[in-house]
């Protein structure tokens, strides 16, 4: 990947290299991912279409960072790299300092025990031909873990930690609520004890009901365990209350990483204030001001040159359609990827 690992981890911060912060669980630098694909012209051959183009974000151990942004920016794709699922392009990764971007298959496999993922839709990502107890159970006999006792014990205590019942467990996923499907995918995602979670849009499939319990839960179970999330949504209400940090993306760069509470507070990128118009408010007396986006969503196989954003940017000059701004520090680890905030 072009990086010397011992160098890239123990050089000091001094301009020339980069260290690991010490609460750092996950890092990535200068991550990117693009993909081969077929030209809609005929004759036209392949074209690369830049899924994530220079990721630098950092998770703290034990924090949730909520990733937003529109559907097509790379938020899953990141996640995906983040697990091992899939390579990176270019760039590194580490998780709790193991460089991820460098190890082979069977290294990751010993990761996965640490790194979990809650999938967004209850009802396909779970087997329907297994009861929800032999579900649960899956990750622990792949890993070799326990006994048939002890791992029956098991699996009723996750059963009972996310709010099921121990006679579920004779049941089919089709005999459950969809919010009650989530907690079968959550129980069996914390198996394995992981450290780190990427919940990929985790009640976006459920009723707005059933998406304050499942939230709480997850609240709740990061106390628990003492877990890291990787809170990846569209709903900006949802994502303010479970999480630590928020990180924007848009067409596969973060724009901004701000800490929650600042979050609806300037000084903000221009595409993080149009989310926020966008985004309902029930207290009338907090009405944000309506910011309008012109045109559409660039295509990743041909993104804008400068500043990914400045076709859409109300507030563009000159010097965003030739420079691409850097993710820069303006203060209480408030970043911002524009060159005019």
């Amino acid at each position: 990947m072009g990086y010397n690992l011992k160098c890239y981890v123990q050089k000091k911060m001094d301009g020339k290299g980069y260290r690991m912060p010490d609460d750092a669980l996950v890092v990535l630098k200068d991550v990117k991912k693009y993909y081969r694909v077929k030209s809609s012209h005929i004759g036209g051959g392949t074209r690369v279409l830049k899924a994530l183009d220079g990721i630098n974000m950092t998770i703290k151990q034990g924090e949730t960072l909520g990733l937003v942004g529109e559907s097509g920016c790379g938020k899953s794709t990141l996640g995906r790299l983040i697990l091992g699922l899939e390579e990176p392009t270019g760039g590194a990764i580490f998780f709790d300092k193991t460089p991820i971007h460098a190890c082979t298959r069977r290294d990751i496999r010993k990761l996965r025990r640490s790194m979990q993922l809650i999938f967004q839709d209850p009802y396909s990502s779970l087997n329907p031909r297994q009861r929800v107890a032999s579900i649960i159970e899956e990750p622990l006999i792949i890993h070799r873990i326990g006994n048939r006792r002890e791992r029956r014990f098991l699996v009723e205590k996750l059963m009972a930690e996310v709010g099921l019942h121990p006679e579920d467990g004779s049941r089919y996923p089709h005999e459950f609520s969809g919010g009650q499907r989530q907690r079968i995918g959550i129980a069996r995602a914390l198996a394995l004890k992981p450290k780190f979670v990427v919940a990929d849009e985790p009640v976006s499939a459920l009723d707005v009901s059933i998406q304050a319990q499942i939230i709480n839960l997850l609240i709740e179970l990061q106390e628990n365990f003492g877990l890291t999330y990787l809170f990846i949504a569209h709903d900006l209400n949802i994502v303010q209350h479970i999480s630590d940090r928020i990180a924007v993306m848009y067409l596969g760069r973060i724009v901004e990483i701000v800490e929650k509470k600042d979050f609806s507070t300037p000084p903000q990128h221009p595409y993080t204030e149009a989310l926020l118009a966008a985004s309902p408010v029930l207290d009338s007396s907090l009405r944000r001001i309506t910011t309008i986006l012109e045109g559409d969503i660039p295509s990743p196989v041909t993104p804008p040159s400068g500043c990914a954003f400045h076709t859409r940017c109300p507030y563009k000059e000159e010097i965003c359609t030739r420079e691409s701004p850097r993710l820069r520090d303006v203060g209480k680890g408030h970043k911002i990827a524009c060159h005019f905030r």
